[in-house]
């Protein structure tokens, strides 16, 4: 039996940050962190697994400190490779901590790179999004649906 297709995974705000791009869900439980509205429990769910995630997947910004960087690569952001279970499955701990701070969440899917790809490992993938045209539809369509998760506590 032929392995299944190869697609990208991404857990993001439904709101636009104010620099353009929709913050993923990491970012989103480390800004709550950084505003201390996190409770005990909270707090200790997202140290242990940001933990584990930088010793477990490289930081593309370790690789490239400049993968990020606005002016080079304008709204670059991170997709989970859909092979990479582990990765994926701690995602669902975050969704907890921001259903709980009624933080809406899109996990959205794509089928082929949903846009040009800056950085890739075998975790991951980092994009800058594709030009918009208004009367043709570009590259890849994600598909998104909103996560409702549990409390965490």
């Amino acid at each position: 039996m032929p392995p299944a297709a190869l697609h990208y995974v991404r857990f993001q705000s439904t709101t636009r940050h104010p620099h353009g791009h929709f913050p993923g869900v990491f970012a989103l439980v480390n800004t709550l962190a950084k505003e201390g509205r996190l409770t005990p429990g909270q707090e200790r769910f997202r140290r242990t697994n940001n933990d584990w995630y930088d010793a477990n997947y490289p930081n593309p910004s370790d690789t490239d400190p400049t993968v990020y960087d606005r002016t080079l690569n304008p709204g670059a952001v991170a997709w989970f490779k859909s092979t990479s279970h582990d990765l994926i499955a701690r995602v669902d701990g975050y969704l907890a901590i921001l259903a709980a701070h009624h933080i809406p969440c899109h996990r959205l899917h794509s089928a082929t790179p949903p846009g040009r790809i800056v950085y890739e490992d075998t975790h991951q993938i980092v994009v800058t999004p594709h030009p918009t045209r208004p009367t043709a539809t570009t590259g890849a369509t994600a598909t998104a649906e909103t996560t409702e998760a549990a409390n965490t506590e």
